[in-house]
């Protein structure tokens, strides 16, 4: 059975936390943030947890984890 490969977007995208969760970097902070108010550009600041309907999709694309 050949390697799997590793999704390349996965390995820019997303971190595997050592207890297993998937951290990702919250989406809206690129540009046109004038439109946005201050508190949601403070909210969105850092990066978040996926869900955990989603950490399955993201492990198959990882097979092997990411680091």
């Amino acid at each position: 059975m050949p390697k799997l490969k590793t999704k390349s977007g996965v390995k820019k995208r997303f971190k595997i936390t050592a207890t297993g969760k998937v951290k990702h970097g919250v989406a809206g902070k690129r540009h046109r943030l004038i439109s946005h108010n201050a508190k949601y550009i403070r909210q969105n600041r850092g990066t978040s947890v996926l869900s955990e309907a989603d950490n399955p999709t993201v492990k198959k694309w990882a097979p092997y984890g990411l680091g």
